[in-house]
């Protein structure tokens, strides 16, 4: 009886060892987007204007990524909050897990795969605005996890996708279009940023799918 009493107690420790390094299932979507309806609302809110500055854009001005929690930085931390069963070692490095990338529908089990995208890109925040902030304001901004801003994504959709507004570039997959649009609307409404006469036809147009 002794040796069974034991075994379990091993299994249970091995359980809540996992347990407190693994993630449950996760939603692989950032909070507060807002609905088609208000996210129209917000977009019609928004000052148009041309962008400025583009020359003095440095990716360095916006210091990411910056401790969240423990060992754990902003990368880390939407690993973990975006995938599934995700494992990480003590300096909090993915090990494992599964990736849902709602950009192109793909799914990774090696985080290596994974991209963190800024819905809004650091330089295109640059030129419709945040050139005239302060360090501290970019930093924010950069490691922005109350918002939309940062999404878990295929590592070559992110790189093909770069500075791009959605006048010139807008996810593979087609049926995302409403939820990116409403996403990339709500971060710049909430950080107060301008946008382009096209970029808003744009969104327009990514809202009419919703």
């Amino acid at each position: 009886m002794k040796r069974v009493v034991t075994g379990i107690s091993a299994t249970l420790t091995a359980i809540l060892l996992t347990a407190s390094l693994t993630t449950g299932t996760a939603s692989a979507t950032p909070p507060n987007i807002p609905s088609a309806a208000t996210a129209a609302s917000r977009l019609a809110t928004l000052t148009v204007a041309a962008e400025t500055n583009q020359s003095s854009y440095n990716r360095s001005l916006f210091n990411h990524w910056i401790t969240i929690s423990g060992a754990c930085n902003t990368r880390e931390t939407v690993l973990k909050r975006d995938g599934t069963g995700v494992v990480v070692d003590s300096s909090c490095a993915a090990t494992s897990g599964r990736w849902y990338s709602p950009f192109d529908g793909a799914t990774w089990t090696a985080a290596s795969d994974v991209d963190i995208d800024h819905m809004v890109p650091l330089a295109e925040a640059w030129r419709s605005g945040a050139y005239a902030w302060t360090s501290a304001q970019r930093q924010s901004y950069a490691n922005d996890l109350g918002g939309p801003e940062l999404w878990a994504v295929t590592d070559n959709v992110n790189q093909t996708k770069g500075d791009q507004d959605p006048s010139t570039w807008q996810p593979p997959l087609a049926s995302f279009d409403c939820t990116y649009a409403r996403a990339w609307i709500q971060v710049k409404y909430y950080w107060k940023l301008t946008l382009q006469s096209s970029e808003k036809s744009a969104l327009q147009g990514m809202l009419a799918s919703c």
